[in-house]
């Protein structure tokens, strides 16, 4: 099995469920340049693909969406056509940024796209290319995080140790840990699901809410944080207002449900705190 962006979140609860993969660095395996994917992998013919690298910079892809196109588009579009002509499993990880966030209840695998940054637009593409193919699996997830890497929940209880801090409170969405979500697009890959599936923690939340569970698990103030309107934290990219991620296909496939964001949190401060 190759394993794409194998130092990145995603891919590094990979390794712990998959240890014998192969990992290739970005050195050897350049997502920004298909035709050298398409070389790699004509040259070391895996029996199946799960792609975990990404462009994921969302304010940088304001300013280079032809790269984060090509990363998250164009190398998507290889690895799956490659994969269907080899008939081996595939499966590539979208985000809930293709959607316009103008909603009031969860997005379905059938809802209507229409991602407002440069970002989600990237990643619509490389749905698009993958699900050309009828066998590929894509797998929309949200607001991931984990004990290993930069993420939100780890800049909070940075700078949260540190200051008071100011949250945005009108985002809503699906905190998901990557233990969790590994095991679970594992299993549906494994199970031959194909074509789009959502998978993310249970529960919505907002990153403030988020921010505040993740310091009073940490024995920190929750006080020291203020919410705030998006409109108070400016960003070159727009974000969805509510990416609230449900599923019309997760028990028809017979995927388990992933726990409540709140029960995984936990396990994700402690790491993060003896790092």
């Amino acid at each position: 099995m190759l394993v794409t962006g194998g130092t990145g979140q995603l891919g590094t609860a990979f390794r712990k469920i998959l240890p014998d993969a192969e990992y290739p660095d970005r050195a050897v395996l350049d997502l920004s340049d298909p035709a050298g994917v398409g070389e790699f992998l004509a040259l070391t013919s895996p029996d199946g693909i799960i792609n975990c690298g990404a462009y994921t910079a969302v304010d940088a892809a304001e300013e280079h969406e032809a790269l984060a196109t090509c990363v998250n588009g164009a190398s998507v579009g290889v690895m799956a056509r490659y994969a269907e002509d080899r008939g081996i499993p595939f499966v590539t990880f979208s985000t809930d940024y293709v959607f316009a966030g103008d909603a009031t209840e969860p997005y379905l695998e059938s809802s209507s796209t229409d991602p407002v940054n440069a970002y989600g637009r990237s990643k619509l593409a490389g749905e698009e290319a993958a699900l050309a193919c009828p066998d590929a699996l894509v797998v929309r997830t949200s607001w991931v995080i984990s004990g290993t890497h930069p993420n939100f929940v780890a800049t909070m209880l940075r700078l949260g140790a540190e200051r008071s801090l100011e949250v945005v409170d009108d985002q809503v969405g699906c905190p998901t840990c990557v233990d969790d979500l590994a095991p679970a697009a594992l299993a549906a890959l494994q199970g031959g699901a194909t074509g789009l599936l959502h998978l993310t923690n249970a529960g919505e939340t907002s990153w403030f809410e988020l921010a505040r569970k993740a310091l009073e698990f940490a024995h920190l103030d929750p006080d020291r944080l203020t919410p705030i309107p998006t409109s108070g934290y400016p960003t070159p990219a727009a974000r969805p207002a509510y990416s609230v991620l449900g599923s019309e296909r997760r028990h028809r496939l017979g995927v388990s449900a992933l726990p409540h964001w709140e029960d995984s949190l936990p396990a994700i401060v402690a790491t993060l705190g003896e790092s």
